[in-house]
């Protein structure tokens, strides 16, 4: 070692040591306050999943248009449900911008009318029940916007943008992005701007065309935005609201995909008819066949009551037939006149071929109910 050169400190050589061993936990212990530090950042936010809320971050969501329209220096304000849309003022120099038209009904389209005043008024994607309220009398027919759809309307705030989307309403009247048979997407009607095509407010398709454009010039042309989400629970016993706004969004998927489910199903297992066989009629088929074929079901199922009733019928009707007695005679008077005839008391008669005899309790005593009845029948023909 040079007589110039001074030895390195203990002390920060060590320290220097400890970081390099160290460093991996370091870089991890790091990542994890930057992640605790964002989630707290971000969980004061508010969040929901209704389609084209202001607050949703998911792809069928409006944040990225909200926003957007703060950092452009618009005031915006959400109101969810009539009493605090009544709370939020409205008028000259204000747009008033309704999502979730689904919800509104009667009574609640009516108090939004009034309170909006002279504001601007817009209305995304308004239903059949929505348009019929304003006096359209029609409601929006489905329009594919894959394509794209120039705004060609004399309207210079929206001259030479174009809109492209999954879908969207094309209402009557004339307006801009219209289809040129009559409708169009954007229909000023009675003060009121109805918006069919609420899927470029989406935030997975705002980037496409010029939908962003699009709607910070309809959202944005006043200094002030009050973006109302009407609520269910504001309508009231007269109000009339669709089905569909009623039941959550996954319904009508899950019930196509149930229906083809079961379609699916009937043709994986449904048989196919096949050629009519021909078969000479009529059929014979020999007595014993059928008497064998009926006991062997009897056996299966093991009914030996019903093989009982079966044996004591036939005997029966046997006797009656050879005592002359008729089909019609009366079981008590039949067991009176066949223990005369054989020589036996009644009360053995009627344990045999009595209609209330009671059933053997084994196939043995099955079988010797059989070889007794066989017997009385022999006595019978005997006397």
């Amino acid at each position: 070692m040079s007589a110039t050169q001074a030895p390195p400190a203990p002390g920060r050589s060590g320290r220097a040591g400890r970081l390099r061993r160290h460093r991996g936990a370091l870089l991890i212990a790091v990542a994890l306050v930057a992640a605790v530090g964002v989630v707290l950042w971000t969980s004061g936010e508010e969040r929901t999943h209704a389609r084209l809320d202001p607050a949703n971050p998911d792809a069928d969501g409006a944040r990225a248009v909200a926003r957007v329209l703060e950092d452009q220096g618009v005031d915006l304000s959400v109101a969810r449900g009539a009493a605090e849309l009544e709370r939020t003022e409205a008028g000259a120099g204000t747009t008033v911008v309704v999502t979730s038209t689904q919800s509104l009904g009667r009574s609640t389209l009516d108090r939004l009318l009034d309170h909006a005043g002279s504001a601007r008024l817009v209305l995304v994607d308004p239903g059949v029940a929505v348009t019929d309220e304003l006096g359209l009398g029609a409601g929006g027919s489905t329009d594919p916007l894959g394509s794209g759809r120039e705004a060609d309307c004399d309207d210079p705030l929206f001259d030479g943008l174009t809109i492209e989307a999954d879908s969207g309403l094309s209402y009557p009247g004339s307006g801009c992005f219209g289809d040129g048979d009559g409708r169009a997407l954007l229909v000023a009607h009675d003060d009121v701007l109805l918006f069919g095509a609420g899927d470029a407010l989406a935030n997975d398709q705002v980037l496409r065309a010029d939908n962003a454009a699009v709607a910070l010039r309809l959202l944005g042309q006043d200094q002030r935005l009050v973006w109302y989400v009407p609520a269910v629970e504001d309508l009231v016993a007269q109000d009339e609201v669709s089905l569909g706004s009623l039941v959550p969004d996954w319904i009508a998927p899950a019930i196509w995909l149930l229906a083809l489910t079961v379609l699916g199903l009937v043709l994986w297992r449904g048989r196919r008819l096949g050629p009519l066989a021909t078969e000479p009629m009529p059929v014979v088929v020999k007595a014993i066949e059928t008497t064998l074929s009926r006991g062997r079901l009897y056996r299966r199922a093991g009914d030996r009551e019903h093989a009982a009733q079966a044996l004591r019928r036939a005997a029966r009707d046997r006797a009656a037939e050879r005592l002359r007695l008729g089909a019609s005679t009366d079981p008590r008077t039949l067991v009176r006149d066949v223990a005369r005839h054989v020589g036996r008391t009644e009360a053995e008669v009627d344990a045999l071929i009595g209609p209330h005899a009671p059933a053997p309790a084994t196939d043995t005593a099955l079988i010797a109910l059989a070889t007794r009845l066989a017997e009385l029948d022999r006595e019978v023909r005997r006397t």
